[in-house]
């Protein structure tokens, strides 16, 4: 059997890159940003807050929401959106350790600049 070259990495790399993935479009992040800043669940179609379409809007709440970043849920027959706060705050201390894993000094040179 062929592994696939994602099993080259630690199973930690792994889950750092599917949760940057769900952070890589403008979009996602923009809608991120709308739902902690309205600091409420949203509901309804919400694509008018964006300037995607509503088909587009809904596939980015799909990968946001396979990520764990987002979940939806129903009341009186309207779906809800909502930041998932638990992991809105892993994903602050994954970003920060990895970032802290990858510091570089100040006096840090690249010779090709």
């Amino acid at each position: 059997m062929v592994a696939s070259k994602t099993d080259l990495f630690t199973q930690e790399l792994q889950e750092r890159a599917n949760l940057f993935k769900a952070l890589a479009h403008p979009a996602r992040l923009q809608i991120i940003k709308y739902l902690a800043e309205t600091r409420i669940c949203l509901s309804g179609d919400i694509s008018d807050m964006f300037p995607i379409t509503r088909t587009t809007v809904n596939q980015h709440m799909r990968e946001l929401k396979n990520a764990g970043l987002v979940f939806s849920h129903e009341k009186e027959g309207k779906i809800y959106y909502c930041l998932e706060l638990d992991r809105i705050a892993e994903l602050h201390s994954v970003l920060s350790v990895f970032l802290d894993e990858i510091h570089l000094p100040q006096d840090f040179c690249c010779e090709c600049r």
